[in-house]
């Protein structure tokens, strides 16, 4: 009877996104994301201009599901106990390196039969862009406090209700993509004070393409939502600079602190584990001050890979638009560049944050910093011969851009999943 009540479910969750236009690529009628309407049509051979999509990222919106749904009352623990034989084979490509390589990581090929190995997985890094996945949790939670009752106006407020970045969204030097619909032309900058975009968009800045701009204003917006309730829809740009405005910094500070690391704490996630203190960029600076720093681990990040493919995080419709706004679409960087995931679908975010002391005398650059040198991948990786897995893998490597390091441990790691 339980089996029997979970494919129900599952059943009912796919009718619910049952549209007449497809999602991710294809899901610009949905959605209102403006780059999905180009790769549609770089998809589809009407727009040609260079752009090569790997075979991988061509699934459409029904294609996407959670792997774990029918597992949704496991513990985590029934996940993240580990298999030693696997445990063995993870080791071996480790084998002379040193603690600063961390790692976690299930193979959910057989959803009712997981393996899980780590190595150091609860030691603590800086997450860099890797925190933009607690911004996303904060945002579906606000969006299910303000209308518990549907789903569909959630997704209507992400489409609809349009936000300036005014001085948030500065500065960073990730461009946004921004695409004309009438001339097709697209064009990438850095995010300025006038630009307005959906929720719906930002969020997909935020992840796509990992803008810090797009990070601090989705944020922003979380909070706003939890200081409004239900009044947020129609909050005017003149109310919310009110609000920044009148309200004393250190209560929007600890309001903004709670909205992105309260959801991470009932998911069983500790402090320790995965937290978020600072926004992603300065000129948020003003109006919301920094608390408690920001870390992540392997372990907390995985917590939240396994409840997002149950269903868990806020509600299975919620933790299923999630994993879309992971879906890689855009350039693939770092572990997702690996040669072996040209066919799999790769729901990703990777993050960076180096420091240098050049009075050392040391060579030190662009994520290869020789004080700190924090890179960090977070994965799922779905192969169109099921074998899937999902991996987190830190690292803090000095004097050296980890970006190939990672590329080649997701080609072995799939190789180990795979052979």
């Amino acid at each position: 009877m339980k089996k029997i009540i979970g494919l129900l479910a599952i059943l009912v969750l796919t009718a619910a996104f049952t549209t007449a236009t497809l999602y991710p690529i294809d899901g610009y009628e949905y959605t209102g994301i403006k780059r999905l309407k180009r790769l549609e049509l770089i998809k589809s051979g009407e727009l040609k201009d260079g752009t090569t999509l790997p075979p991988g990222a061509m699934k459409s919106y029904l294609d996407i599901q959670l792997n774990l749904f029918e597992r949704h009352q496991d513990s985590l623990s029934q996940f993240m106990t580990i298999d030693p034989a696997f445990q063995e084979e993870i080791n071996g490509l480790f084998r002379g390196l040193d603690r600063s390589y961390s790692l976690a990581i299930i193979d959910f090929t057989d959803p009712k039969n997981t393996r899980y190995a780590e190595r150091n997985s609860s030691a603590g890094y800086q997450p860099g862009s890797v925190g933009k996945l607690a911004v996303l949790v904060g945002l579906f939670d606000q969006l299910a406090k303000i209308y518990p009752d549907s789903f569909d106006d959630r997704i209507a407020l992400l489409k609809s209700k349009v936000v300036k970045s005014g001085p948030w969204g500065l500065t960073d030097v990730h461009t946004i993509p921004i695409y004309n619909m009438e001339t097709k032309k697209l064009v990438k900058r850095q995010v300025i004070p006038s630009d307005e975009f959906s929720l719906f968009e930002w969020a997909d800045h935020m992840l796509s393409v990992s803008n810090n701009g797009a990070a601090s204003i989705v944020w922003r917006e979380t909070l706003l939502m939890a200081a409004f309730g239900k009044d947020y829809p129609t909050l005017t740009q003149e109310q919310a600079d009110a609000y920044f405005k009148n309200t004393p910094k250190q209560q929007i500070t600890d309001l903004g602190n709670d909205v992105v690391n309260l959801p991470l704490r009932e998911l069983g996630i500790t402090h320790d584990e995965w937290r978020l203190g600072t926004f992603f960029t300065r000129g948020a600076n003003p109006y919301v001050g920094a608390k408690g720093g920001s870390t992540g681990s392997p372990i907390g990040l995985m917590k939240f890979l396994v409840q997002l493919e149950q269903g868990n995080i806020i509600d299975a419709k919620s933790s299923l638009e999630m994993k879309r706004l992971m879906y890689m679409t855009d350039r693939r960087i770092r572990y997702a560049q690996s040669p072996a995931l040209k066919e799999a679908a790769v729901y990703f975010k990777s993050g960076s944050l180096y420091k240098c002391d050049r009075s050392k005398g040391e060579g030190c650059g662009k994520y290869m910093g020789n004080v700190q040198n924090f890179m960090n991948s977070v994965a799922i990786i779905e192969h169109p011969d099921n074998h899937c897995y999902m991996v987190v893998l830190m690292t803090n490597v000095l004097r050296k851009n980890s970006a190939t390091d990672h590329m080649n441990l997701a080609s072995s790691i799939d190789k180990i999943i795979r052979k």
